[in-house]
């Protein structure tokens, strides 16, 4: 059963990519949007923008090293990095299922500063969808693995949409099919 977009919220950041054109078909479907950002910082989007305080960025942050440790790559310290992972942090806490179009690396982590989003996803052991370009299909995270999923649907009023800046044509493709499935 489907949700009615005008109930719905989608969160993200605004950024270049993939989410970018969430926030653009949420503009189209009428579903609100907050994009977290922070002072400085340049983003795409201009609808729903939320500017974090230093404060509430403090209350995103979370260590480089174990980051890095999780994903199985070297984080930067440089705050930009350090003010991007804190929004995604807040993307992802306030989102109940999270949606992710990048790339599943063999280490079963996601590619790219996209990957702590996952990663926080599965902490949080919220339902979490990628698409795959690379693969050129949809993955849910369950039981420690990643399984193949058809055609997922948007099932909760308040989700997440973020990704790769590098966004392909299946990518765009995926995320329109996903709010035509959602919401029509």
């Amino acid at each position: 059963m489907n949700i009615n977009a005008q109930d719905c919220i989608l969160y993200s950041g605004g950024a270049t990519g993939a989410e970018t054109e969430f926030g653009a078909l949420a503009e189209k479907y009428g579903v609100a949007e907050v994009n977290f950002t922070f002072e400085g910082h340049q983003i795409v989007r201009t609808r729903g923008i939320r500017v974090l305080t230093q404060e509430e960025l403090r209350r995103g942050d979370v260590s480089m090293t174990y980051v890095s440790r999780l994903l199985n790559r070297t984080y930067s310290n440089a705050p930009i990095m350090r003010q991007v992972l804190q929004t995604i942090w807040y993307q992802v806490n306030s989102g109940m299922e999270i949606y992710v179009v990048g790339t599943i690396q063999d280490d079963n982590t996601v590619k790219g500063g996209t990957g702590w989003g996952a990663e926080f996803a599965k902490i949080c052991n919220k339902p979490l969808f990628v698409y795959d370009q690379d693969k050129n299909g949809w993955f849910r995270w369950e039981q420690a693995e990643w399984q193949p999923q058809d055609a997922p649907v948007i099932g909760h009023k308040h989700f997440t949409g973020t990704g790769t800046r590098f966004l392909e044509d299946n990518g765009r493709k995926a995320i329109a099919d996903l709010f035509v499935r959602s919401f029509v």
